[in-house]
């Protein structure tokens, strides 16, 4: 297939061929059509066989369609033709940019304009103004352009219902695949009909499209609909519409038993059996048939190929080793010696026995009329024959191409590909390597993927081994497949990218081409904390250049990002960070200056330099506005935002959140669209607003479905406000989601270890506490752990000591979160610290802390939070029990109960309501117990002295059998009891029983 094919068969073309029968299929595909023009779009799949009528029901849908008005356009997939990345995308969308007027170009595609252009340049000459995207990192500028793709869709089908048909879907390069998971997700709320179609045979657990099928599954608009052969009464229209003429029973059956119903084949047959005048008339010769054809379809159309002459059946070979669509152009350059009016001869006999098509209003181009066609003229050719002809078809291309090379890479790449045991390697590897970064240009990572793994195949190199890489060209195969790895194999994977950039850059410093090392180098792959991939490539790579250069100025930059995140070396990152902005006022480049800062603010808050992260943060906001930066704007406002929200000043914080989502939005960054919206998620949940809290995340989980981020959180708010059930769901998906992680100091597992034992203090039940405290351990193991990481797992296991009743942990923890006061992560370190003193029997300091957490918490506005505050004082007040303390503790009761009440914080609500009738119930001794028990414990403890069991206990104190189990583990652990009847022989001794 020739990439200058640009126009997709309409569905007008085959008006005239026969459809027959399938009124229930039909019938369900018009009330699907009807549901998308009432705005509630939908994806149907057609599914069947080869040859039983997929593309001509899409055909006929698609002409009725056109009659209730829609537009439709056409998009077609090509097994092993070279197309370009998203070929059956382009398609529609280039026929859709010629039939529309500039101006509603640019309304319907906004800001994605400029996306769509990357990929189809011919956007540029409707719309020649266009001003190139931001620049983002891979995987976040393909999320943009895969919604630029979904917005035009959308915007569209406001104008006049849409209608996109998908051919041989099982043929779809992978990154077509996934815009249209992307598009499946959005398409609801939208005038939009998307049918595919797709050979269920082919695709096995294995193939791509078997993932996107069960990730579309999931999709209330998708619908599948299974085609299978034609009844036999059908079989009878179908030879009336072929032959003219009725056929008798006998002759209806013969066809059926030997086609099943199978239209395509039907066709073959009838037509076989016409051209051979073997199929009678049934008024004439009352029905008797001699059906003398083989059973294989492939037979069917072999046989009917045989009926052609033998020139024309050599052309058509040809023309098969270009693809199912074909250029006489082509043909003809192909074709040496053969007079122009002879090769038309030829074309018109292949037309009229309907081997071919013609492509309307595309000049001299044709397409085989079904694939089993190509597929069965492919199979009588040689293998030594076939090879040559695509060495033939590819250097004919080059020089039809001229000095447009690169733009057809893919299709060179394939055709040489093909050719490679009689053409040698040389050429396939060279257009490899063009169509490898064709498709990283194109943000098509996975097919950049495959493009430079077989450049590195043909060139004898081990993909994943330590081969020493013998060129340049191995050497920019290996960087265009670290790229590509560093994106397809996801952001914890990054190791194995990393690898393969070691091993260019490696050829790169050993051949003193400092250029292209620097180059390697500098790759901007987002760092990941605790995760040390890329720092050593950027020490190296810092050696082999002047340190005053502006090459040394941008390497700095980033290697301060990635010693400060990667290594959690503060000082290190500080000091990188000093010499590129010496670099960037010394050189005036301000866009170094800028990205350079934005690092800096990124590495403040991972090192707990909050204030820092302020202070430096927001003229870096207005430093990125006057540079038209937005990443770095979007960054730099994150960081100010969360810094702001942790430290307790929410109104300024709020200003930065806001602005943050807008500028988000514009970007049209995945992952940074997915922190926009945890971040306004994050600052809603604080004020208690869980509706909108919700809506942020449900936003963000749309975005970005495995984001550990947003399920933590969003467990968390279930849990909150009492519904277990979905709690349980979203806690199994965090966990699911830690599982695809590798261990080590990041965030994923720094979050596990702090929201399991929040969801637990929540709750009281303590069964996943060993997962929090495994992650913990993961994280505080490893020296590379920035001071947040460790902030966050000791937090988690802080809880942990609480929960446990655990003196000696919470005594460890206290001591190593004294930096937490005046500060709120997910919890107000000043409650932390009150629950560990009150663990360590220290009342007194317990109270302290929680004066200071009602402080931060009424300064700050963050309800539910307060609330949580002022049950814990309340009971520690009670423990306590000195003067005064009753009459506070209900008061804080009553604003515990008051807030958790309106803000439907029922487990909250719950535990308040149960201190509060303990505090009322009648006064209090004043505790003097041994091993730092509490009032509530030695209550429990009796009752356990009396032989008393968990839930006679619940019922005597009115409280949960679950916070009895609790209460009985916190004793055993303190009296260093090992049983209940150990227990009870303490009680005994200090006179508690």
């Amino acid at each position: 297939m020739s990439e200058s094919q640009q126009d997709p068969i309409p569905a007008n073309t085959t008006a005239g061929r026969v459809f027959v029968g399938r009124e229930q299929e039909m019938g369900r595909l018009r009330s699907a059509l009807a549901e998308a023009a009432n705005g509630r779009g939908q994806l149907m799949m057609l599914v069947g066989e080869p040859g039983i009528g997929k593309t001509r029901t899409a055909q006929e849908l698609a002409r009725y369609a056109e009659s209730q008005g829609f537009q439709v356009f056409w998009g077609w997939c090509y097994e092993g033709e070279g197309a370009p990345p998203y070929w059956p995308w382009v398609q529609p969308v280039r026929s859709y940019i010629s039939a529309t007027e500039p101006d509603q170009l640019r309304a319907e595609m906004g800001p994605g304009a400029a996306d769509i252009a990357e990929v189809i340049p011919e956007l540029r000459e409707k719309l020649p103004d266009l001003a190139p995207p931001p620049v983002l990192d891979p995987d976040q500028a393909r999320f943009r352009l895969f919604d630029s793709f979904a917005t035009l869709f959308k915007n569209a089908a406001r104008t006049q219902p849409l209608m996109l048909v998908l051919d041989d879907l099982h043929w779809a390069d992978k990154p077509s695949l996934l815009l249209l998971e992307f598009l499946a997700r959005q398409i609801s709320e939208s005038s939009l009909m998307v049918v595919a179609t797709y050979r269920d045979a082919e695709v096995s657990n294995e193939h791509p499209l078997f993932g996107t099928l069960a990730q579309l599954s999931r999709n209330q608009s998708f619908q599948r609909q299974i085609l299978e052969g034609l009844a036999p009464a059908d079989v009878g229209e179908f030879i009336l519409a072929t032959k003219g003429s009725k056929a008798s029973q006998e002759q209806i059956d013969a066809v059926y038993a030997h086609t099943e119903g199978n239209p395509f084949f039907m066709n073959e047959v009838i037509r076989l059996l016409i051209e051979r005048d073997e199929l009678g008339d049934a008024s004439v010769d009352g029905g008797t048939l001699a059906l003398t054809v083989p059973q294989g379809v492939l037979e069917v159309i072999g046989q009917r190929l045989n009926r052609l002459s033998t020139e024309c059946n050599d052309l058509l070979t040809t023309a098969a080793v270009i693809g199912r669509q074909f250029d006489f152009k082509l043909l003809g350059a192909l074709t040496e010696g053969i007079a122009e009016s002879e090769l038309l001869g030829m074309m018109e006999e292949a037309l009229e026995a309907q081997i071919v098509q013609e492509l309307p209003e595309s000049g001299d181009r044709y397409q085989f009329s079904h694939a089993l066609v190509q597929q069965t003229l492919l199979g009588r050719v040689s293998t030594g024959r076939r090879m040559r002809l695509h060495a033939r078809v590819g250097e004919v291309l080059e020089t039809l191409y001229g000095d447009h090379l690169g733009d057809h890479a893919a299709e060179l790449a394939y055709h040489f590909g093909e050719a490679e045991p009689v053409a040698g390697p040389g050429k396939l590897v060279r257009y490899a390597l063009l169509a490898g970064e064709r498709a990283l240009e194109a943000y098509a990572h996975e097919e950049a993927l495959r493009h430079f793994q077989r450049g590195l195949i043909a060139k004898g190199l081990d993909v994943e081994g330590a081969t020493p890489v013998p060129d340049a060209e191995a050497a920019a195969l290996l960087f265009g497949l670290g790229r590509a790895q560093a994106v397809t194999l996801g952001r914890q994977q990054l190791d194995i990218a990393f690898a393969s950039l070691s091993r260019a850059f490696d050829f790169y410093a050993e051949t003193n081409d400092v250029a292209h090392a620097v180059g390697v180098a500098g790759y901007t792959a987002q760092p990941l904390a605790g995760h040390r991939v890329a720092v050593e490539l950027v020490a190296r790579a810092l050696r082999l250049i002047p340190p005053d250069s502006p090459e040394a100025g941008r390497l700095l930059s980033r290697y301060g990002l990635v010693m400060g995140l990667e290594e959690g070396d503060y000082p290190g990152a500080k000091a990188a960070f000093d010499n590129a902005l010496a670099t960037a006022q010394a050189t005036a480049d301000v866009a170094l200056e800028v990205r350079t800062l934005a690092h800096f603010t990124m590495v403040d808050y991972w090192h707990l330099q909050w204030p820092d992260t302020i202070a430096k943060g927001l003229p870096r906001i207005e430093l990125a506005r006057q540079a038209a930066d937005q990443l770095s704007e979007v960054s730099t406002r994150f960081w100010v935002g969360i810094a702001l929200l942790n430290t307790g000043q929410f109104n300024e914080a709020q200003r930065h959140v806001a602005a943050m989502l807008s500028t988000a939005e514009s970007l049209r960054s995945r992952y940074w669209l997915a922190t926009a919206l945890w971040l306004n998620e994050r600052s809603s949940s604080y004020e208690g607003n869980w509706q909108g809290a919700k809506d942020f995340n449900e936003r963000g989980l749309s975005v970005s479905p495995s984001d550990t981020r947003l399920l933590g959180t969003r467990m968390l708010m279930e849990y909150e406000v009492g519904d277990d059930i979905q709690g349980r769901g979203y806690l199994e998906r965090l966990v699911e989601a830690l599982r695809l992680v590798p261990p080590g100091p990041r965030y994923d597992y720094a979050s596990v270890a702090l929201m399991l034992p929040v969801v637990a203090r929540i709750t009281g039940e303590l069964d996943q506490l060993h997962i929090a405290e495994s992650s913990a351990a993961t994280v505080l193991s490893a020296e590379s752990a920035t001071p947040l990481i460790s902030r966050f797992a000791r937090v988690g296991l802080g809880l942990i000591a609480v929960l446990r009743g655990d003196v000696e942990a919470a005594r460890e923890q206290y001591g190593s979160l004294g930096l937490a006061a005046g500060s709120n992560l997910f919890v107000s370190g000043d409650r932390l610290l009150g629950l560990l003193a009150q663990t360590m029997g220290d009342l007194d300091q317990a109270v302290a802390h929680f004066e200071d957490a009602l402080a931060f918490c009424r300064k700050a506005g963050y309800r539910s939070e307060l609330a949580w505050s002022c049950c814990d004082y309340a009971g520690t007040l009670l423990d306590r029990n000195t003067t005064g303390d009753l009459a506070k503790a209900i008061t804080l009761l009553d604003e515990s109960l008051s807030v958790s009440g309106e803000l439907g914080m029922l487990p909250l609500a719950e535990r308040a309501s149960a201190l509060k009738n303990r505090a009322v119930s009648g006064p209090a001794r004043t505790p003097a117990f041994p091993a730092g028990l509490t009032q509530r414990e030695v209550e429990v403890l009796r009752l356990v002295a009396a032989g008393r069991t968990d839930r006679d206990i619940a019922e005597e104190l009115i409280i949960s059998v679950r916070t009895v189990t609790t209460h009985v583990g916190n004793i055993l652990n303190k009296t260093g009891a090992a049983n209940r009847a150990e227990a009870a022989s303490f009680a005994t001794r200090h006179g508690l029983a």
